[in-house]
């Protein structure tokens, strides 16, 4: 089987971890990016340095437009898509919500909500049989998140429903759909919400002691995209050791 996968958001954490062992497993990969090409062209040298088969293309997947001409690229490139990582996503500066602006709201939705919704309805309407999706959620969205980010959290919690509801709508065509939320994971998004070393303040009050790494995340994605998970979908595997 000619293994195709999208990875949104790929170009650095979670999603470059991933696009990196999805292709030692013999996937080819698109490596999507919304601005920052540099991350995303070292995702793709690494990979194919090891001997993989990757590209990097540029799209913002809260774009419908955007969205159809990724597809189009990676059709292009490799054949039909037939995995895909919904992984892209955005997080602001820790406030509680009163604090927080309705565009910032709006902001958040597009981006970590659409952007899955657009993703999922344009792959599913092209994909065939044997297909599967790991939507990238986040622990978030079961703890809520408050007084820091209330409206992340409301957004994974979004794509949870997402996942669940599109689970049962294509369980017959055999596409599986299921999602990981990772928890305290080491990666730069933590910078963007104002405090780089959140994982380290947390660590103490984490079961097991201390923050996950991106890679670790990686390997549930890789096993739920994997025919050795074949009967599993409409499933949240929670990576926040313990919490």
């Amino acid at each position: 089987m000619n293994r195709v996968v999208i990875v949104t958001g790929g170009g650095r954490g979670i999603g470059a971890a991933t696009a990196k062992l999805l292709a030692a497993k013999g996937y080819s990969v698109c490596v999507n990016f919304r601005q920052n090409a540099d991350r995303a062209a070292s995702t793709v040298s690494a990979i194919t340095t090891s001997g993989g088969n990757a590209f990097a293309f540029q799209a913002d997947v809260s774009v419908e437009s955007e969205v159809r001409s990724l597809f189009k690229a990676a059709q292009s490139r490799f054949g039909l898509v037939t995995h895909l990582v919904n992984n892209a996503g955005v997080l602001f500066a820790q406030s509680p919500l009163g604090q927080v602006s309705a565009e910032r709201f709006r902001k958040i939705l597009s981006s970590n909500v659409m952007s899955c919704f657009l993703c999922c309805r344009e792959f599913i309407n092209q994909a065939g049989k044997l297909a599967a999706i790991v939507n990238v959620s986040s622990a978030a969205s079961r703890t809520g998140a408050p007084f820091e980010y209330v409206d992340y959290a409301a957004s994974k919690g979004a794509m949870d429903s997402l996942t669940k509801g599109l689970s049962l709508e294509l369980a017959a065509r055999g596409i599986r759909v299921n999602s990981v939320r990772p928890g305290f994971i080491h990666t730069e998004m933590h910078g963007d919400g104002g405090e780089p070393d959140r994982v380290e303040r947390l660590s103490p009050q984490i079961p097991m002691g201390r923050g996950g790494t991106p890679e670790e995340v990686a390997e549930s994605i890789a096993w739920l995209l994997s025919e050795d998970a074949s009967y599993v979908t409409g499933s949240f595997i929670d990576i926040a050791g313990g919490k």
